[in-house]
This record gives structure tokens, sequence and C-alpha cells, in this order.
């Protein structure tokens, strides 16, 4: 931009705001020199009426609400546009860092995806700063409560007023920067909680957990209910579809997102191959992605031929191989640390994907010692320190002593089966360097910033809940991505292991340098939504529905707005006459759709066929009918790579005058190749055209086929096109290939013959072979319509112009929502159970519902039937630990009976999920360890009373305190008292020692 257009800019509001969205993002690109003028335009430009005065309607941006930032440009008069930051950091800022800040200055939506470990926390940390200034609220919702902790005492740490909201703790709820998970900002939404009034910033990190099946749909919620005033900061591991996601977040929300996403890493990283397993091969470390990001073959081909001289030298001497699995992985283990160690390589992350592994894998590390007298000293003390707030029982815990001894010697062990305080120890002893080794599951690499020097793979296959696979790129860059401390290494390592033998090339180049996981909608319907929706009048529940991301490829806009035109095209065509000859359009209308439609598919399985690709190829002579031609025979020259949206370039002949189908184009709307198979035969000389084809171009592959060069073709005909050349005559090679096609056709006027893709290309599928018929017999009807002999056939167009606008009507509609039929079947459920009326007011069961977070129907029902008041306040608890126990016992017949009643009757509104499946669900596996732990037992002899490790019991036992205080809640809606105090009771009865230790993040 340069200075001379600059007095363009002052002219209107509208075309400033261009100016600011287009521009290289606010930072000024070097060209634009004159500051002053810069200076002159300052002062017009305040968020709020940039807010009102939206870029005028561009014919080709049609409203994009997610603007992609550029950040490849230095953003030099940063301290000039913000003179006095509401934060400042010990350190200078990263472009991105300081593009988000200047967005959030001007207070609008940012969408920030990077690499863990590249600051994103910066950008929150500004915001909550930002709102502390202006005296609002800022929330922070992360998807895992460890996470909400240490957030909560990084936060605390920096800025003081910070409270922390989880299913089982609150402190502070007052604060200007609230931390919670999502769920909890959830209800507050549902339940109109005063907190949201005053709201500024919601701050979203780890969004990418919206892909999780079980709880994404909880983001969705959320991001549709925000208030509009409330401004929203997404974080997010790198994602190929931010902007798509951004877009349908602007387009709910009605404002921008700013869309600033990197792939730069702060420290980057290398990736090795390791084959060695005792002290001889202790250096066989060889290198497969350097720090570039380059793919070398060479590293991968001496790591196959490290291996494999190995494995025939042991053949020799051993015979057959019999050494035990477990006993070499102990030597790779042992290799591979001492050499890490050696080199000054640690702290080491090792990725384990099996919590047994986890296990057996420190143990077996026994005669290792990696940490200095000092060090030792340092990590007894802190702890005895951290373990001071347990019950004396409770510090000779196994798990507890076996974990002292390990964290002794600077290894440790982090999985879900660990109890949560001894993780929040080894957390907190691995970010001060003290843990030399932590075998750690993948739910480490979540959120926890915790980077180490060497990231390990123990193997790069993991069991997903229904069977093995190899890491996803978006899994392997997330735990990988832990390698390299910003400030302390100059690379990260990131090491995989070959124990069994070197990974498939393919396979390691896909999960090292392959495209993340997208970003997809997980939206689903659940009662708690249906019921809280109904109760709440703001949002009817297939307006959530429609706006979730699930259909967020519904343009409703540019819908309406063609719905506007054909309704004003309509009312200005005469009335339809549909006497004499045009009495049967309709069905002759019904009849085109169907051959069209019908045609559409069998194009479609040619084309993804092999034989029908290699029919398409250089040569082949083809009908073309679009909006230039019709029925017009072409030739193919060159068939493009691209196999998603594959173009045929071709030389196809048309009258002179009609190249650039300029003349008079045949309204497609007609179709009258349909029932009108004669060729096209120019009336005057036979000129031509090469052109682009989309395969819907392509009506008929016909059996000829042309020697073409096509290379001089395309040459001579792009030559021609330039204006100096425009008259010369056209090149032997296409005065030859262009007689050759009029020759064809004018031997062939009434219609040429075609492959048949049964006979011919050897489609046999019943698809195929059902379609080919079907086309047959709509073709031959559509010569005994008479409307097509009517001269006033052209009305036709009519009717499409009603049959399109019906169509979109519909998709406009609620009915168009792909799961509108489920909510049907969900309201009959519960018109049944009746916890709503027939006209969709919620009744008194439905209240009590609204209150439970998880299997809200069971629980509900189980209330309403007095399931629960005979039982002493241990009983129940015991009983509902069946809701929150996830791996496979007097009330327990009861329970399964209502669940199978819910079933039952799920099926019979139409819901496709088995009774069985649904009673699947409740495991009665820690019903006896509840009992006791209610009852008083200490936490040591509980763990002996089943094989469960004690960090999944502590987790069960917290969520059913969860569990306890919902239905006492539901208890006072009934007005049962006697219950809800035996809820109370059957709370403060688990709510003890070990399960219930405050967080060490929190004090």
């Amino acid at each position: 931009m340069t200075s001379q257009q600059l007095p363009s800019i002052y002219s209107d509001a509208g075309g400033l705001t261009q100016y600011c969205t287009n521009s290289k993002d606010f930072c000024p690109s070097q060209s634009f020199t004159p500051q002053r003028n810069m200076r002159k335009i300052t002062p017009r430009f305040k968020y709020t009426s940039y807010e009102k005065s939206k870029p005028k309607e561009n014919p080709e941006e049609n409203k994009k609400w997610a603007i992609p930032v550029n950040i490849t440009s230095p953003c030099d008069d940063f301290y000039k546009r913000i003179p006095n930051p509401a934060f400042k950091w010990p350190f200078e800022l990263d472009v991105f860092q300081k593009q988000a800040v200047l967005r959030l200055e001007a207070h609008d939506s940012v969408f920030v995806a990077a690499h863990t470990s590249a600051g994103k926390t910066v950008v929150a940390e500004y915001a909550i700063a930002l709102s502390q200034k202006h005296m609002t609220r800022t929330i922070y919702t992360s998807p895992i409560k460890a996470l909400s902790n240490q957030k909560f005492r990084d936060f605390k740490n920096t800025f003081g007023d910070v409270g922390l909201l989880t299913g089982d703790v609150q402190l502070s709820p007052e604060s200007s920067c609230l931390i919670m998970t999502t769920e909890i900002l959830r209800s507050m939404l549902y339940n109109g909680s005063e907190v949201i009034r005053d709201l500024e910033w919601v701050i979203f990190d780890e969004v990418h957990y919206i892909n999780d099946a079980e709880r994404g749909v909880v983001w969705e919620e959320v991001l549709i209910m925000l208030p509009d005033h409330v401004s929203i900061i997404l974080l997010s591991a790198t994602v190929p579809n931010a902007l798509e996601f951004s877009e349908w977040i602007g387009r709910i929300k009605k404002r921008h997102i700013y869309v600033i996403s990197t792939m730069k890493r702060p420290v980057p990283l290398e990736h090795y191959l390791y084959t060695g397993n005792s002290t001889k091969t202790q250096k066989e470390m060889f290198l497969l992605v350097d720090a570039a990001g380059n793919f070398l073959t060479k590293g991968y081909y001496a790591a196959v031929d490290a291996k494999k001289e190995r494995t025939s030298k042991h053949a020799q001497s051993f015979g057959t191989k019999n050494t035990s699995q477990n006993t070499s992985d102990r030597a790779v283990w042992l290799t591979l640390l001492h050499f890490l160690f050696q080199r000054q390589q640690t702290p080491v992350v090792a990725f384990t994907f099996s919590r047994t592994r986890c296990d057996e894998n420190a143990r077996s590390l026994d005669s290792m010692d990696l940490t200095t007298s000092i060090e030792k000293a340092e990590i007894h003390s802190f702890f005895q320190k951290s373990l001071s707030r347990l019950r004396g029982g409770d510090r000779q815990l196994p798990q507890i002593l076996l974990m002292r001894d390990l964290l002794k010697r600077g290894i440790a062990v982090h999985h879900s089966g660990i109890l949560p305080i001894l993780k929040e120890v080894i957390e907190m002893l691995f970010s001060r360097g003290l843990v030399k080794v932590l075998f750690a599951t993948e739910t480490f690499a979540m959120g926890v910033n915790m980077p180490a020097r060497t990231v390990v793979f123990d193997s790069i296959r993991k069991h997903d809940g229904t069977g093995f696979r190899n890491l996803l790129p978006g899994e392997y860059i997330q735990m990988a991505g832990r390698a390299g401390r910003r400030g302390l290494d100059a690379t990260g390592t990131v090491i995989i292991l070959c124990k069994a033998g070197v990974h498939e090339m393919a396979d390691l180049h896909v999960m090292m340098l392959g495209k993340p996981t997208i970003l997809q909608s997980q939206f689903r319907l659940t009662y708690t939504m249906i019921l809280n929706l109904l109760r709440v009048e703001a949002l009817r529940v297939t307006d959530m529905m429609r706006r979730s991301f699930s259909e967020s490829h519904r343009d409703t806009q540019a819908q309406e707005k063609r719905i506007s035109q054909l309704k004003q095209t309509l009312s200005s065509l005469p009335p339809l006459d549909t006497e004499g000859q045009l009495s049967d359009l309709m069905p002759y209308y019904r009849t085109v759709t169907e051959l069209r439609t019908t045609t559409d598919a069998l194009q479609r399985a040619i084309l993804e066929s092999v034989n029908g690709l290699k029919a398409l190829s250089m040569g082949r002579v083809v009908v073309v009918n679009n909006k230039q031609h019709l029925n017009a025979l072409g030739v193919i020259l060159q068939v493009s790579n691209d196999s998603v949206n594959r173009t045929f370039t071709a030389l196809i002949i048309c009258e002179k005058g009609n190249e650039e189908g300029g003349g008079k184009s045949n309204d497609s709307a007609a179709f009258p190749h349909l029932y009108n198979t004669a060729l096209f035969i120019p009336e005057g000389p036979c000129s031509h055209t090469v052109q682009k084809l989309k395969l819907q171009d392509i009506s008929a592959i016909t059996v000829k086929t042309l020697k073409v060069i096509p290379d001089r073709i395309i040459d001579n005909y792009n030559k021609r096109q330039q204006p100096r050349f425009r008259h010369d005559p056209p090149g032997q090679a296409i005065s030859t290939a262009t007689q050759e096609l009029l020759r064809l056709a004018e031997a062939n006027p009434s219609g040429i013959a075609t492959l048949d893709p049964v006979n011919d290309l050897q489609l046999k599928s019943v698809d195929v072979v059902e379609g080919s018929m079907r086309l047959r017999v709509l073709q031959e009807s559509l010569r005994d319509f008479n409307c097509i002999h009517s001269p006033t056939f052209a009305e036709q167009v009519r009717v499409l112009c009603r049959k399109e606008l019906d169509t979109l009507l519909f998709l406009v509609s609620d009915q168009s929502l792909s799961l509108l039929p489920e909510y049907h079947q969900r309201i009959k459920v519960l018109q049944s159970l009746q916890y709503v009326d027939s006209s969709g007011a919620v009744q008194l069961k439905g209240r009590v519902a609204c209150q439970i977070s998880s299997h809200e129907l069971l629980l509900t029902e189980l209330l309403f039937e007095n399931v629960l008041s005979p039982l002493a306040p241990e009983e129940s608890a015991a009983l509902l630990s069946c809701l929150v126990f996830t791996q496979n016992t007097q009330g327990i017949d009861r329970v399964l009976s209502v669940a199978q009643r819910i079933g039952e009757l799920q099926r019979d509104c139409g819901i496709p999920q088995t009774a069985e499946e649904f009673v699947g669900q409740f495991k009665f596996g820690l019903t006896e360890v509840v009992y006791c732990w209610a009852r008083g037992m200490p936490f040591a002899e509980i763990a002996l009373l089943t094989d469960v490790q004690e960090g999944t019991v502590v987790r069960c036992i917290q969520r059913l305190d969860e569990v306890l205080k919902e239905v006492r809640q539901a208890a006072r809606i009934v007005g049962d008292s006697v219950l809800g105090s035996k809820m109370e009771r059957a709370s403060l009865a688990i709510r003890r020692d070990i399960v219930f230790t405050a967080s060490l993040y929190t004090h």
C-alpha cells in the first residue's frame, strides 16, 4: 500500500475496516512508510465503531468470519501501539504472541494454534490482566482437572485474585479470574449464574479436545450458549482446519475470529531410531528426521542394517532365539538410559501405552541410581512434606512406599492408576528436574506443561479401546513435543525404540510428518441437554442442533439469499399453463430429475473405477454437455493427477463465435440433451476451443479414440489466445483433430455409440447394473412425453425454480437437521417417563433430572421408585458406585431392572441402542470397596479387596461424591428431606483421608 492510495481510506469507515482487516493484519508492511498518515487514521479506529462498520459486502468475500493473521511480517510498531500494556513479561514476545495481544487490545476473539511450549499461555495471561484492568471477569476452562489445578497455581502466583471450581473443589469463587472444567461452565450457563453477567473473556485451553467422543459435545454446547458480549480465546495444538472451525464459531457468534497459527517450535526436534540393547551396541542411535523436518532414509536403512546384523549373529551363536521378551526389554532400557545419562540428555519422559508396562519398566531398573546425595535429600524432604497431611496408615500404602524408593533414585511413574497426590508430587519433582526418568502414559502429554530434554517412545502402537493401531500424527506430535526445554536445550531429542524390529518406513513417515487430526464435531443429544433447553426459554433444542459444528456445512445465509431471488423470479413469470400439450409437465420433470441423479451416480461409479479412468485417457472422444456446449464432441488431451477434483483438458468443437461461451448458452435448467441425443453439428464454419472439463461435463464416453498430440494442441491454442497471435490460423495438429471430430459428428448425427459401464467397462457391482438398467428405461420413457413438443416448453424453467425453492426451504428448515429424528425419539422417551408433558413443558421428574449430569434417567427413576430410601447411607453409596466405575454385586437387581426398563423404552422409541448395551454400562465391580470405605475401613485394607489400581479407586470415589451431591439436590427438589440428609451422611462417610486430600497445587 503506498501513500498515493491513502486518501481512499479516509473516505468511509467501511473502507477503513477493509484496510484494517486485509492489510497484513495491523502490522503495516515495509512499503507503507508515511508514519504520519498512520497517526491520522488511528483516532478513527476505536474497536466499537469497527464492530458497527462491518466491511461492505464484497461479492468474493461473502462475510468470512475467520480472518487468518499473517505472522511472517515482524510487528515493529508493537510498543508504539500499546505504550502501556496491561501485562509485561521478562522476555521479548514472539510475533504470533504480539499479534494476539494486539487483537485482545482491540477486544477481538482469537484462535491460537501452536505447538505445546510455543507460549500460548501468554495470550491467556494477557486476557486475565486486561480483565483485571477493566474490572471484569475471565473464565479459564480446561479439559482435565489436573491441568486446572496446575493453572490455578501458576495464575495465582502471577495474578493473586484467582479462584478454582472443579467437581469437588471450590476455592474463592468470587475472584476476577475463575479456573474451571468445561462441564462446570456448561452448568453455569444452563442455570443462568450471575458470574456470566460481568464476564469479558472465556479462554478455552486444549480446544482440540472437542474431538473427544465422550466429552467433545460439552465444548460445542458452551460455545453455542455463551452470550454475545463475551469474547472468546481458543488455544489449541496445531490443527489443519483451524480456519474452518473458527469460521463456524464466528458465524454462530456473529463476530470475527482472528486465526493465528504458527508451526514454529521454539526448540526444534530431532527424531532418532534406537536399536541398542547392550554396552557394545549402546551407541546405535540413528537420526531419522532432522531439526529442519527432513526425513532421512539413510538413517532408516542404517537402523535396519544394525538390527539385521545382530539377529543373524544372535541366531548363529545361540541356535534359536530363546531370550524372554522381558529380559531383553530391560536390557534395552538399561542400555538406553545409561547412554542418555552419559550424554547428559536427562530428564527423559518415556511414553508407554500400558499402565502395567509403565510399572514393570520402572521396577526393572532396580540397579539404576541417577541422583546425587544432595538431590536425594531434597527429594526426601519434599516427599515427606507433601505427604505430611496424610493419615499415618495412608503413608504406608504399598504404592507410596514403592514410589518413594523409585523417586530417590530419580525414577518415577505417572498414569491414571497412581494416587492423585503422588502424581502431583511426581509432577512437581519432575519440573524441578529431580526426576530423571519418568515412565508415563499418554495423559501426561495432555496440557501438563512439563517439558523434558528427551522423549522416548516405548512403542508406536497403542490400544484405543477397540484394538491396536499406530499412533496418529496428532498424538505423536503432542507427545514428542514434550522434548526440548525453552531456554535450556538447543534441540529436543525424540527416540523411538526398535525392540522387535524396525517399524515400516511408511508408517514412521506418516506418523512423524503426517497432518494432525482435524477438529471434528462430536455433537450428540443428551437428555440433560434437552431438559435444560426445554426449561430455559432462550434457546430451542433445534437451535442448538442447527448451530452445532456438525451442521456447520449449512450456509443458511447464502440459502436465504437464493430463496429471495427465486421468489422474485417466480413472481415475474406468467402463470403456469398445464393444459393441453403441457399436461404431463410435472411427471416429465420428475423423470428428468431421477434421470439426472441416476446419471450422476453412474458417472461417479465409472470415474472411481480403474477401467473407467483407463477409458477416459488421452485421445478418447467424449460427448460434452455444460452451460456452453450441447452434445458437442470433444477429445481428451490431458488428465489431471488430482484424484479428488479430477479435471480433463479437452479440445471441443463449437460454432464460430462461441469459443468463449459468449454465444447463446443452452439453459442448463432445461437439460435438452436428456431427451435429445442428436450430436452438435455447427451451422456455419466449425471452430474449436480447449477447456478443462469436470466429470459432470462429460455426459458420455464414446467407443472412438483419435490420435492426438496434446502438447502441440495446447501450446498452439494458448499461443493464439494472446492478442497479437489472435488471427493466426490454427496449427496442423489442431485442424486435423477438429476435422476428425466434425467428421464423426456428421457420420452419426442422431447419436454416437458409447461405452456401456456393465458390458464394456466390466463394472459388475449391483448399484451400477441396476443404475444402467434404470437409465435405459428412463431414457426410453422421455420420448413419449407431449410437453417437449409444446412451443411454450421453456416454461418448465418455472417448475424448476419452484422445485429448487422447495428444496432450499427444506434445507433451511429444522426438518433437514441430521439429528432431528433422534431428538423426536428422545422426547418420546421423556414423555413416556413423564419428564415432560405432551406440550414439552418440563415436569417435576424432568426438573430433578436437570440436576444430574450423567445417567440422569436411571438416577431419577431410582429416586422416584424409592430404591435408595430403605438403604443405609453406606449401602446407598456402594450401590451408586456402578454409575462412576468403568471396569467389570441387595439393590443391584433393582438398579438393573430399572436400567432394563429404560433401555427397552429407548429401543421402542427408536433409539438405536439395545437394552443390553444400556444396562451393560453399569458395572458393580467396586460396590464392596465403596461399602467398606464408607464404613470407615482404612485405604490400605481396601486396596487389598480389589485388583483395581489405587488411583482408579480414588478417582471413582471422588466422582461418586459428585453423584451423591446431585442426588441430594434432587431429593430437595422432590421434598424428600430424609433421603437428602442420608445422602449428606453418605457423602461425609466417603469424604476422608487420602481420597480427599487437597491438591498440592492449590495450597
